[in-house]
């Protein structure tokens, strides 16, 4: 069948998949070459690695969670990819530092799937599981690190108010460098952007997979 909005080619059966509700999982068979560029940068590039941390397909190497979506717009999809893995793989940032940021910004959007995915990610990276629970709580974890402490009071404030107190901007400078501030102003307004779209096309974790618990107990994507 045809998809009344984007046009593209479709099962029907795919409708009726809880983590895909409003956006469809396109087969990669499917794709137009726009969107085979994509699919390809995505599986083929730095994400997938020799073990990927999380599921970014399904049993039939359809795209999960953000990346999906990424697929309906190529001219966006691509460039938008190209910018999340920049954030991830050439940034100055530690790996610690890159996930505590990534999943205070998960937490406070309450975003089933970018936690799933960076909890995961982020116990590669060394966080424990006590720094985990603390984050998905909205508490800030006894780091040891000062350059991990002014991250998360950075994105903490960032992804509360949009914004940084003159305080926190200048710890933030003196701290890390105004190199990395851009990249991490950045950084939580990617996945701020990649949580919304995750809650308006109603996507959850892949099939099988168990969603976080937040602490209102009201979790979504």
């Amino acid at each position: 069948m045809i998809d009344p909005v984007s046009g593209e080619h479709v099962d029907d059966h795919l409708r009726r998949e809880p983590f895909a509700s409003r956006l469809p999982l396109l087969s990669p068979g499917a794709l137009a070459d726009e969107q085979r560029a994509v699919y390809e940068a995505v599986t083929g590039g730095p994400r997938s690695g020799r073990a990927p941390a999380f599921r970014m397909t399904d049993a039939d190497g359809r795209l999960l969670g953000p990346f999906n979506a990424m697929l309906y717009s190529p001219s966006v999809g691509l460039p938008l990819q190209d910018l999340g893995a920049a954030l991830r793989f050439r940034t100055g940032f530690t790996r610690r530092e890159r996930e505590i940021a990534t999943l205070v910004v998960a937490a406070h959007a309450r975003s089933d799937f970018e936690w799933y995915a960076h909890e995961r990610i982020g116990l590669r990276a060394g966080l424990e599981q006590e720094e985990m629970d603390a984050l998905r709580a909205g508490r800030a974890p006894m780091f040891g690190d000062v350059r991990e402490r002014v991250v998360y009071e950075a994105v903490r404030q960032l992804a509360a108010e949009q914004d940084l107190g003159d305080a926190v901007y200048a710890e933030a400078v003196a701290t890390l460098g105004r190199a990395a501030v851009v990249e991490l102003v950045t950084l939580v307004g990617y996945y701020t952007a990649l949580a919304m779209q995750l809650r308006v096309f109603r996507v959850g974790v892949p099939e099988g997979e168990p969603a976080p618990e937040w602490p209102d107990g009201d979790g979504d994507a």
